[in-house]
């Protein structure tokens, strides 16, 4: 069995872009190299676009040069719809308001992926990876969409599949940090170090950061303790791979 470690930056656009060079640098020291994978959100909020802004877009391409992997990841991340049943649950408790493909229609959904996917191919000159719904959350509508579309990889908090065949590539548990209270990072240190002992046996281990992980000390501690715990013992590794 050979044995993956997968990085991931997400939230990354221009709204962060000091955060995410920070996260980069830090993970390409730790890792040996741009090894790892950024999701890249078009317009943040809609307050944010990677669109016309071309020192961003020159930052991005280069990154892509340099075998970062670029996913497109949502239009907007937010999440402007009223939900109810399974999906209230989700909205409400899994992100905060930035649920976006949650409760789209097929046929909105499938136009943000398609538009950010063209966007963002136009801008680093290159294929993207594949497509993530902002907080791993997609509704049924989205589902379908992704069925439909050209996307050779999608993933959410627990597989990576491919969209065409809905073939699962990876199973387990994205490893990842909370920072927007108390209670959830000391949730997040805590299965950061449980995983850091757990996970060894999975084939594929994933671990995600994000721009708000910078704001605090203990996270990035955290996050370099948990990427250490796995490089030393795995490959690491591009989603690219898991295609071959």
């Amino acid at each position: 069995m050979h044995k993956r470690l997968l990085v991931s930056i997400h939230d990354v656009g221009p709204r962060f872009s000091l955060e995410v060079e920070q996260l980069a640098d830090r993970l390409a020291n730790r890792l040996g190299g741009t090894r790892f994978a950024m999701l890249v959100v078009p317009n943040h909020w809609g307050e944010s676009p990677i669109a016309g802004n071309r020192p961003f877009g020159a930052r991005l391409r280069r990154w892509a040069g340099e075998g970062v992997e670029m996913f497109v990841h949502g239009w907007f991340h937010r999440d402007e719809a009223a939900h109810s049943g399974l999906a209230g649950l989700k909205a409400r408790h899994m992100t905060a308001g930035e649920g976006e493909f949650l409760a789209l229609s097929a046929a909105e959904a499938a136009r943000r992926m398609r538009d950010g996917k063209a966007l963002l191919e136009d801008m680093i000159g290159a294929r993207v990876a594949g497509f993530v719904a902002p907080a791993w959350l997609y509704g049924p509508g989205a589902m379908d969409a992704l069925a439909s579309s050209d996307f050779a990889l999608a993933e959410d908090h627990m597989r990576v599949w491919r969209p065409a065949s809905g073939a699962t590539l990876a199973r387990g548990p994205v490893i990842t940090w909370a920072s927007r209270s108390a209670l959830r990072t000391a949730s997040s240190l805590a299965f950061a170090a449980l995983a850091r002992a757990a996970m060894h046996p999975l084939e594929t281990v994933r671990i995600a950061v994000h721009p708000g992980d910078t704001s605090k000390a203990e996270i990035l501690t955290s996050i370099d303790r948990t990427i250490d715990a796995f490089a030393s013992r795995r490959a690491v590794s591009r989603y690219s791979a898991l295609l071959s």
